[in-house]
């Protein structure tokens, strides 16, 4: 591996996170693993085959084109897209045996008929997709309507503030709205129920047979408030070097826009990652890095495939040493409140020429 700007993913560790949450969900509850968006840019067929070795036979993704990269993969079991998938794309989701979520009744009527696995999103109150959970009885209807048309396989709905406790008393109204739709279709005996997502499943009274587990399986928290149960970790570090060690001198300007004037004599170095890798430029002039254990502020603005970094604190800091961009101590929780974002876009930001170098506890290479 060349040794740019990499990222480097303990399996160990996405594999004891998920064993960690299982552990902790009720009784007959099932683990639904989200793996879209690159499976939160760890990688979707390495996380997928890491949790199915664990015993995880559910998984979620976003489109149809993340669907099929699993199913290629070997990946085996229930994979739900939980968001839109064309018509033109009918002869993919039977040929590889996919769930699609039903968004709409107007969407339903479009695919009726063609024998695919489906499960129908219901609304209660994200005002995203799904059918209208405050009318009880004309989801029934719909769901009744279209029991034939499909293999219909489920219900599920999406809890909108279930990461925070100021929003407990709206999940729990919400879980309501879904509930009273289930039991109206209870009949039907549908295989999935579940609203559960990662902090809902964590936080709230169990409901349903399956939760989904996203960004927690990932070592990270829905929001900075949350606490994360005891041995659930970051998976993801991100690594570069130093590729150049400078002397600049009180009154110089560094970098683009010249946004940072040196308040007296400094020693930079510069770092080969920039924003076309997924750093952010958010973080120009506030966030750091981690040199030989010691941080190292970045000065100036992040440049697209660089940026400079102060080392003056760090003496002994030499070129090519390692900088740690995201790692212990320093986790895309932490960069997302230095940048004003959420971990969720920190992680899904790096970019695919940023290579991801698998490893186990012992940093040996998977």
């Amino acid at each position: 591996m060349l040794r740019r700007s990499w990222v480097e993913i303990n399996t160990d560790t996405i594999k004891r996170n998920y064993s960690i949450y299982k552990s902790l969900t009720a009784p007959g509850q099932k683990i639904m693993a989200v793996i879209k968006a690159d499976a939160y840019g760890h990688g979707d067929i390495r996380t997928a085959r890491l949790v199915q070795e664990a015993g995880c036979t559910d998984f979620a993704v976003s489109n149809i084109e993340e669907a099929m990269v699993l199913r290629r993969a070997g990946i085996t079991g229930q994979i739900l897209i939980l968001g839109y998938t064309p018509f033109s794309a009918i002869d993919e989701l039977k040929e590889y045996d996919i769930t699609q979520a039903l968004l709409s009744e107007e969407y339903a009527s479009q695919f009726a008929g063609h024998g695919i696995k489906a499960q129908f999103a219901i609304d209660t109150g994200m005002n995203r997709i799904g059918l209208d959970g405050s009318d009880i009885e004309a989801c029934e209807r719909t769901i009744r309507s279209y029991k034939n048309s499909f293999e219909l396989t489920g219900l599920f709905t999406h809890l909108c503030v279930a990461d925070t406790k100021e929003g407990d008393a709206f999940s729990a109204g919400q879980i309501e709205r879904f509930k009273s739709v289930a039991n109206r279709v209870s009949d039907l005996r549908l295989p999935y129920i579940h609203c559960m997502n990662s902090a809902g499943g964590m936080r709230m009274p169990p409901y349903g047979n399956l939760v989904r587990l996203g960004i927690i399986m990932y070592g990270l928290k829905p929001d900075p408030s949350l606490h994360l149960p005891a041995g659930i970790k970051p998976a993801l570090s991100w690594k570069s070097v130093i590729s150049m060690i400078k002397n600049v001198r009180t009154g110089e300007t560094i970098g683009y826009g010249r946004t940072f004037t040196a308040p007296r004599d400094m020693r930079i170095a510069t770092i080969p990652t920039g924003y076309a890798d997924g750093y952010s430029r958010a973080l120009s002039n506030k966030g750091h890095v981690i040199i030989r254990g010691k941080q190292a502020p970045i000065t100036g603005l992040v440049c697209m495939d660089q940026m400079m970094v102060d080392i003056s604190d760090i003496p002994d800091a030499r070129y090519e040493d390692e900088a740690t961009l995201l790692g212990e101590g320093y986790d895309a929780n932490d960069m997302a409140l230095s940048a004003g974002k959420i971990c969720y876009e920190i992680i899904c930001d790096i970019s695919k020429r940023v290579p991801r170098l698998y490893i186990n506890d012992k940093n040996e290479k998977q």
